[in-house]
């Protein structure tokens, strides 16, 4: 059975896990999130996510022989071809909400699991179209100054009070929360990794 370390701060993508039931625990190090942009954008957002697991693993806390694996994921919201990542400010998520209102963009999550015992770094990436509905500046207004869009990639929470903004999607719902569930428990399959969960019950 492998042990599963989840190498993210974020609070959204450890809620995920837990409703499925995964059994892991927390460890991370802060890094850069910049973006190469001599990479395609897939390809550079699951580079990010392998930074994160290689700064838990040069900590040399993860022996080999444990059967140790290390999610780290970082997902980004892209507009045409401009990244919109977390805003610095309310005026940058007003700006980044006017921006998306009564448009199409993507939400793309790159996803690494490194297997400690194998040394090996396995990346996937996965997106997700999601069309906003045309916003008005009160509805802007008040969900910036409910302090939810802050912290958020595209300066929005579908599971929150974002949800309420989006018109349409297509693609999965947890990779815009921020870790795509369907792509991970696929690479669980495919690289035959045994994950403990919860007894359901």
């Amino acid at each position: 059975m492998h042990q599963l370390i989840l190498a993210s701060q974020s609070p959204r993508r450890r809620e995920l896990l837990e409703k499925e039931g995964f059994l892991f625990a927390v460890d991370t190090l802060k890094v850069s999130e910049l973006i190469n942009k001599n990479l395609n954008l897939e390809t550079a957002i699951a580079t990010v996510a392998q930074d994160k697991a290689k700064a838990l693993v040069e900590t040399g806390k993860y022996p080999k022989g444990r059967g140790i694996l290390i999610l780290s994921a970082d997902t980004v919201v892209v507009l045409g071809e401009d990244v919109l990542g977390k805003p610095a400010d309310a005026e940058q998520a007003k700006e980044f909400l006017r921006r998306l209102s009564g448009a199409e963009h993507r939400v793309i999550s790159g996803i690494c699991v490194y297997d400690v015992d194998s040394c090996r770094y396995f990346l996937e990436a996965d997106t997700t179209f999601v069309r906003f509905k045309s916003l008005t500046e009160s509805e802007i207004s008040e969900y910036v100054e409910s302090g939810e869009p802050l912290d958020r990639a595209g300066a929005y929470a579908i599971q929150g009070g974002g949800a309420s903004f989006v018109e349409e999607r297509r693609g999965s719902w947890s990779n815009v929360v921020g870790l795509p569930l369907e792509l991970f428990e696929r690479m669980i399959v495919q690289h035959g990794w045994k994950l403990a969960r919860r007894k359901s019950g």
